[in-house]
């Protein structure tokens, strides 16, 4: 099937910020893992089940990827946002049926300690690592076909970029 025929996939993202206004960012696991390599390294996001709100999504993938549900959603971005797979990846990745994704974009604050962030919490974990980054860091950190929407994150969600009180 052509690449323009195929949909997007349906997906939520989350920027989770503590206290200091760092951003966590995690390196996949399924990509070259040289310390600081631009692309490696990206916010979680997954799948909105069909039927599923994007509020209760983004909770539950945060479960998923980070082994942790202790945030709460500050803000949502007003749009989807989408990108398109690169020609080499179409009818691979996304188990060969989407061009790309639409996502919904969350902002949440964690409530938690570092400690309850856990990536093996899943059996086959997305993420082999993980730190706090500064917002202005996103854009650099992404694969090119994601830098545009991290760039869009970064001004979205500035706001919440600050030491909290």
């Amino acid at each position: 099937m052509p690449k323009h025929d195929l949909p997007y996939r349906p997906n939520v993202g989350a920027v989770l910020f503590n206290d200091e206004g760092k951003v966590f960012v995690a390196r996949r696991a399924d990509l070259p893992n040289a310390e600081g390599a631009p692309g490696g390294w990206q916010l979680p996001q997954g799948g909105i089940d069909e039927d599923e709100n994007p509020w209760v999504a983004v909770l539950r993938e945060l479960e998923e990827e980070i082994g942790t549900g202790r945030a709460e959603i500050l803000a949502e971005h007003p749009e989807w946002l989408t990108y398109d797979l690169p020609a080499e990846l179409v009818g691979v990745a996304l188990k060969g049926k989407y061009r790309g994704q639409k996502q919904r974009w969350f902002a949440l604050r964690f409530t938690g300690v570092d400690a309850d962030i856990r990536l093996d919490a899943d059996p086959d974990p997305e993420f082999d690592a993980w730190r706090w980054a500064e917002l202005a860091e996103l854009p650099a950190l992404a694969v090119p076909f994601k830098r545009e929407i991290y760039e869009i994150l970064a001004r979205s969600f500035a706001r919440f970029a600050e030491p909290v009180a």
